[in-house]
């Protein structure tokens, strides 16, 4: 079999802040990086719709020579994958294989929690989903989540608008709606990939004692162990530290905007679904 690149998917940027940590902590792979802005957001989407979409973009990194394809996209990884992994993949080479960032999120709470009161900022569309208490609750039942959906906060990623006053008042009103529902909350899951960006922001209205985290660097430990433990497909993933970056979107918009997640300039190419 065809050695391929590991495929990670975004419906924009976010994912970006995944991949990076993917590069830093396994940088001998090869990457291939879709991020399907033309339709983004997906975050108000119905599950349908991102399922529809999901799909597609995976089949379409199958295509590309990936074996292995990461959604790092937690409205995907809430509405899309789990169909995905039961409903599609059976019709393809057994080989093949869909991971997400939800699970490998929720499998480290219990590392960071006393109170086992748990936070999470995320779209609307994983809020509603209610895929973080489900799966935390399933591992530790003892922990009681809050959620917060904070559907302005990746327009102001993506705007690069988060140094604004105005920025402040939207991290704020929602850091505060989050934590007036309990006061044991002493964890905060960024459970949208974009929202690494704010951390300096989040960090001025978020108490000091109270844990953050952020997925891209579990997320990447966590694609390290499901490596080690696959041998038969981590032989097929290619290693020659190459990352390619599509959108099908126009380049040159996504470029600009990836730049803000990607720390350096970003040289894509458009890609046809």
């Amino acid at each position: 079999m065809q050695p391929g690149p590991i495929g990670v998917f975004d419906s924009g940027y976010g994912g970006l802040t995944v991949l990076k940590e993917f590069v830093k902590k396994l940088p001998q792979y090869d990457y291939f990086y879709l991020g399907d802005n033309a339709r983004a957001p997906y975050g108000s989407r119905s599950f349908d719709t991102v399922y529809e979409y999901t799909f597609e973009c995976v089949n379409r990194l199958f295509a590309e020579g990936c074996h292995l394809v990461i959604l790092a996209c937690n409205t995907s990884s809430a509405k899309a994958l789990r169909t995905i992994q039961q409903k599609d993949l059976h019709h393809f080479d057994s080989i093949k294989r869909v991971l997400g960032v939800i699970r490998p999120t929720t499998e480290i709470v219990k590392e960071y929690t006393k109170t086992n009161h748990v936070g999470i900022f995320a779209t609307s569309g994983t809020v509603s989903s209610q895929s973080y208490p489900i799966e935390i609750n399933k591992l530790y039942p003892e922990v009681i989540v809050h959620q917060e959906a904070c559907p302005m906060w990746v327009p102001l990623v993506e705007n690069n608008e988060i140094t604004n006053s105005g920025a402040d008042y939207f991290i704020q009103k929602h850091v505060d709606a989050l934590l007036s529902k309990s006061d044991d909350i002493d964890t905060i899951i960024l459970g949208c990939t974009h929202y690494p960006i704010l951390l300096n922001q989040l960090r001025k209205f978020v108490p000091e004692q109270i844990k953050i985290i952020s997925q891209g660097e579990i997320v990447a430990n966590s694609l390290q162990d499901y490596l080690l433990r696959h041998n038969e497909l981590e032989t097929i993933c290619s290693k020659n530290s190459q990352v390619s970056f599509y959108t099908t979107d126009f380049p040159d918009n996504f470029d600009k905007g990836a730049s803000i997640f990607w720390g350096t300039e970003v040289n894509s190419k458009h890609i046809l679904l």
